[in-house]
């Protein structure tokens, strides 16, 4: 493995960037570290999924012991493989088992662990949590109480951030939180505004109301989903930047006095106000900038005395001027681009600074080399507003680990994305020299991503990766939507590549088939279909789907030489192919050659009767099915079941059977993977049948609800 070598002019000495890499790649080469005041030999995470992977991994590599936990759904999975030991704590739902202090405080005490690491989300910003640990002589690796509940509430956080001179959007932050004072404060900030709960986060309690009309029904929904998020639905009303940036820096404080901050990160592309990419450092901003954000966010951290890893978020607007908007009092998602631009190992800070070490580098000390990028692999559906789609991970391939390119999961091939929580599959991460190399590389490693059994963003991120504007790093929070045409672009025909490459694909597979029968049985060795023939063998494939007939004729020529005949309508391709690799996994194909004249590579992957082929212009679904199943499909009525495409709870019905309503009416309130959705009357109609109640779970595609429409609407 290579190592670069940068120059850090700040500091006079040479600097290897890939120090993290370089300890994933090599245990050894760490051993047991002296951790200082306090010895942390026996660590508990206290989360699940890829986060306590990665906790855990580099508490291995300082020579902790480490102590897992896990809900139902967890029983088998990865984090509880990775930890030296491994502990039930309740059923699948959080508050029964990550978010249940008392049994965690119970198992921490029962593996004599002397430090939990509480990762993000679940307790990592519960004061709480914090003030339990202190009581049960259990080192919080994590900042002080008193400062997870300053940031924590948005008010108090408003008024440090004044005190201490950092710069804030006009809002109204005051404790009369009637619906007419909060209407009122909108109305003289200005719409468009942004509603905030006050204990919010990750983009939850959170609403832009771009008028006065729709202000009562914004709230509503905003307060509501604060409540079921944080068991608080007090509201901040700010005024709304348009095009905004989402920048936020990285900061660290320890024990001794000493706070810095690692650079920036741009995470400015989101779906339903969560992010879905970052880089680091952000496009565009001069040293002057970087610098100003910088030492905001440390006035930041020491006004609530803060004490480990944190994030202090801005909006940043078109002229780059920026505003606090919150801090998040934990490590984010998103830290591993801040460790490869910066060559360090974040988590490792988090736990030296918990016993008592001093932060290991000086502000002059932190070099800022190349740009990183991370993309977060989500088991969702873009194409249906990004929706959840649990399931089970039939076939998962990731792109190769190395210097440049990092994977940072928590699931394997058989796992279950479950329901119960977020739908993370990984964060792919990769580092190069510069921006547009590093953008290369990422559209490269998202291509060698291949995930079979869910739906994913995969394919949304390769166009993304490719969207000219993303490129120019013209980047705000609304970009989804300004360039959704060119990030959801309609399905072309298949072309003549992706149809050649199935076909191939199939009679390969139909041929190791029949090769391992014909061994298995100890039949003739010249029926194998490597064996020797006087006449080529032909293939007949039917590539039917619903837009396009294609039948495929392959005839093989020698053991690496094919030639089809595509045949659609009047239309009839030739295609030669040569193949110069073919490797047969259980339960895929990886090709790779000449097709008339142009190099190509893909891989086909076999999941019951479907055959799931990833190439280099995106993915490819063929059902194995007989021709008489297509002939029996016909054109059914739409149906008048309201559904929704995801598991979920119902909040509130606002309708009744026999109602009368119209079109854009809200019928139902449902939640579903920690975010409120509603469901609208399509037409003026009459609700006929009404499936659930409230609190009532339901599964993909359950009918809600029945409507009858009028004969206007007919």
């Amino acid at each position: 493995m290579a190592t670069r070598i940068g120059f850090c002019t700040l500091s006079g000495r040479f600097w290897t960037r890939n120090v993290y890499a370089r300890r994933l790649s090599n245990d050894q080469s760490l051993g047991k570290k002296s951790l200082g005041k306090k010895s942390l030999d026996t660590i508990l995470v206290a989360n699940r999924g890829e986060i306590a992977c990665r906790v855990l991994k580099t508490a291995r590599l300082l020579g902790i012991r480490t102590v897992a936990v896990f809900s139902d759904a967890d029983r088998n999975s990865l984090h509880t493989k990775k930890a030296d030991e491994a502990y039930y704590i309740g059923a699948s739902e959080s508050e029964k088992s990550y978010l249940n202090i008392d049994k965690i405080i119970e198992v921490a005490i029962k593996s004599d662990a002397k430090a939990i690491h509480p990762g993000y989300g679940f307790l990592s910003e519960r004061a709480a949590f914090a003030e339990e640990c202190q009581r049960a002589g259990i080192v919080f690796i994590g900042p002080p109480a008193s400062a997870i509940r300053s940031m924590g509430d948005k008010k108090e956080a408003k008024m440090l951030m004044t005190a201490a001179g950092v710069p804030l959007v006009s809002g109204y932050h005051g404790d009369d939180q009637s619906n007419a004072k909060l209407r009122e404060e909108a109305e003289k900030i200005g719409f468009p505004v942004m509603l905030k709960a006050v204990l919010g986060g990750g983009g939850k309690g959170m609403r832009i109301v771009r008028n006065l009309s729709e202000f009562d029904d914004q709230l509503e929904s905003a307060r509501r989903e604060a409540k079921q998020s944080f068991g608080d639905d007090r509201m901040l009303v700010e005024k709304y930047v348009e095009k905004p940036r989402h920048v936020e820096i990285q900061v660290f404080a320890d024990t001794l006095g000493n706070t810095v901050y690692l650079y920036e990160r741009d995470c400015s592309v989101q779906r339903r106000h969560q992010k879905i990419i970052e880089e680091a450092p952000a496009p565009g901003l001069d040293d002057q900038v970087r610098r100003e954000l910088g030492l905001a966010a440390v006035r930041a951290a020491k006004a609530v005395g803060y004490v480990g890893a944190g994030t202090v978020e801005f909006i940043m607007d078109v002229d780059k001027k920026f505003y606090f908007m919150e801090m998040n009092t934990r490590l984010q998602v998103e830290h591993p681009v801040t460790e490869m631009i910066t060559g360090t190992d974040l988590v490792e800070w988090q736990i030296k600074v918990a016993s008592g070490e001093a932060l290991p580098l000086t502000q002059e000390d932190i070099p800022l080399l190349g740009h990183s990028f991370e993309a977060r692999i989500y088991a969702e559906n873009p194409s249906n507003n990004f929706l959840p789609d649990p399931g089970r991970l039939l076939h998962l391939s990731a792109p190769h680990q190395e210097v440049n390119v990092r994977v940072d999961t928590g699931v394997e091939q058989g796992d279950e994305i479950s329901m119960f929580y977020d739908p993370m599959i990984a964060k792919l991460v990769v580092w190069d020299q510069n921006r547009t190399s590093a953008l290369n590389r990422l559209a490269e490693a998202l291509r060698d991503y291949h995930i079979v059994g869910v739906n994913t963003n995969t394919e949304f991120l390769i166009n993304l990766a490719k969207q000219p504007s993303f490129v120019a790093g013209d980047v705000h929070t609304g970009f989804i939507d300004q360039h959704e045409k060119s990030l959801f672009p309609e399905a072309p025909p298949l072309s003549q590549a992706v149809l050649a490459q199935t076909a191939l694909s199939l009679v390969l597979r139909q041929e190791e088939i029949k090769d391992k029968m014909r061994i298995g049985s100890m039949q003739d060795p010249f029926g194998l279909s490597t064996g020797f023939r006087s006449v080529p063998i032909s293939y007949f494939i039917d590539l039917s789907s619903d837009n396009q007939t294609v039948l495929a004729r392959i005839t093989k020529k020698s053991d690496s030489k094919y030639s089809l005949t595509l045949v659609s309508g009047d239309n009839q391709d030739e295609v030669d192919v040569d193949l110069s690799h073919c490797s047969i996994e259980k339960d895929a194909i990886a090709l790779s050659g000449i097709l008339n004249d142009e190099s190509f590579q893909c891989k086909a992957v076999f999941v019951g009767d479907s055959l799931h082929l990833f190439h280099q212009d995106g993915r490819y679904k063929h059902e194995m099915i007989p021709s008489f199943a297509r002939e029996t499909k016909g054109s059914a009525d739409a149906s008048k079941d309201l559904s929704f495409d995801a598991f979920g709870t119902v909040v509130e019905v606002y309708c009744a059977e026999n109602d009368n309503v119209k079109k854009g009416d809200i019928l139902v309130a449902i939640e579903s993977m920690k975010q409120e959705h509603r469901i609208v009357a399509p037409y003026d109609g009459t609700v006929t049948e009404i499936f659930y109640k409230q609190k009532d779970q339901f599964s993909p595609g359950s009918p809600l609800l029945a409507m009858e429409p009028t004969q206007q609407s007919r």
